[in-house]
């Protein structure tokens, strides 16, 4: 006989309708047990349709007897706690939702069509939350424990994912967010309001004409997903693209792409400076950093100043004038002088590209060019407001 909850005890387990049939505790974890008996789970644990079938033979020696749209949502709920997210499977299946953010397992908030939202999903305890974090990433290589109580990764379907843990935060920390796995075309993009038609040309010119750009925008304004958009205009030319993680749709035909490397538990690693450093070597015509940080911007202001023209990256920042001062910032951190850093800033970048989030709404807030007359900044704007 089945183990499920009922609304209406009074009737047979066998013959519930699919709206008065829960999973209870029971009946998850005797699932579980069978799952983790199963050779093809246990041979194909990140396989979601291995588990799937082990979770349907499992329902089935249980005795599981319900309508066939409850039995598939059963199986779907179960394959999310073993194989996938956990109740925040479910979130990621809203194509409106674009990030997940729980402050802990019982507060979860949702992007969802540029507007944050609390949800009614939560975890059942702390444990069972960090358990769903350290399960997926042990797909992808990486780890969370005292030693290492934050990490960085990207799922595949392309969901990047940041944990943290006590002790750097009072309780388990979990951001999600959707990687976009197609590009919007210049249409989509015109009819959205990101762009004009005028504004698309524009853009284009800019890209053709190999200029140094920089996509500036506050987080979530789609900065990532411009710059993959104009990595489409590049036509043959050999584009070096490095990212701390993959989040470039790689649009242009001739592409090398890199990215960093973490440190393992004997040391080693390939941060953000080594690989700009090693993909000057690698013959690029173009050189994309998918977004800089820190001191890996010297090398790339650098290899803008040095004949690698129409370059780009992108940068968190409110305006184009900030976008310029937060890359002096980096410069300054790797060692350049105030003044060597600001020249070599004017001198690299041409154009800024700055993104705005209205909402729900992304799109072009400016475009300005950067120039410099008698060691003195210029800020033109091309388009919008500076």
């Amino acid at each position: 006989m089945a183990r499920l909850s009922m609304v209406a005890p009074t009737r047979e387990r066998g013959a519930l309708a699919a709206s008065d049939v829960v999973i209870d505790a029971a009946l998850r974890d005797a699932v579980m047990g069978r799952v983790c008996d199963d050779p093809e789970a246990a041979a194909h644990a990140n396989d979601r349709v291995a588990v799937r079938r082990a979770v349907a033979r499992a329902l089935a020696a249980e005795g599981v007897v319900v309508a066939p749209a409850r039995w598939a949502r059963m199986v779907r709920d179960l394959v999310d706690e073993i194989a996938g997210l956990g109740p925040i499977e479910s979130l990621l299946r809203d194509p409106a939702v674009t990030d997940v953010c729980c402050n802990g397992p019982d507060e979860v908030w949702v992007d969802r069509d540029g507007r944050l939202e609390r949800t009614a999903v939560s975890f059942r305890d702390s444990a069972t939350m960090v358990a769903v974090v350290r399960r997926v990433l042990s797909g992808i290589g990486g780890r969370l424990d005292r030693l290492q109580p934050c990490v960085d990764g990207l799922l595949p379907g392309g969901v990047r994912l940041h944990a943290a843990i006590p002790p750097v935060v009072p309780r388990p920390v979990l951001t999600l967010r959707r990687v976009a796995a197609i590009v919007p075309t210049w249409d989509q993009y015109v009819a959205g309001g990101m762009v004009t038609p005028p504004l698309r040309d524009l853009l284009c010119e800019l890209v053709t004409r190999r200029r140094n750009l920089v996509v500036s925008g506050p987080a979530g304004s789609g900065k990532t997903t411009l710059l993959s958009r104009l990595l489409g205009e590049v036509g043959d030319d050999r584009v070096v693209v490095i990212e701390d993680t993959p989040e470039l749709v790689r649009t242009s035909r001739h592409v090398v792409a890199m990215s960093v490397v973490a440190p393992g538990r004997d040391g080693g690693g390939v941060d953000l400076h080594d690989l700009v450093r090693q993909s000057l070597r690698m013959r690029p015509d173009r050189l994309v950093v998918g977004e800089v940080r820190g001191t890996e911007v010297a090398s790339l202001l650098q290899a803008m100043n040095t004949g690698h023209q129409g370059s780009a990256t992108t940068v968190h920042a409110n305006s184009a004038a900030e976008a310029l001062v937060r890359l002096e910032g980096m410069a300054l951190l790797a060692g350049l002088p105030l003044a060597a850093a600001r020249a070599q800033v004017d001198a690299a970048i041409d154009v800024v590209v700055a993104l705005r989030r209205d909402g729900g709404r992304r799109r072009v807030e400016s475009v300005v060019e950067v120039g410099a007359a008698d060691g003195v900044r210029r800020l033109e704007r091309v388009w919008g407001d500076p």
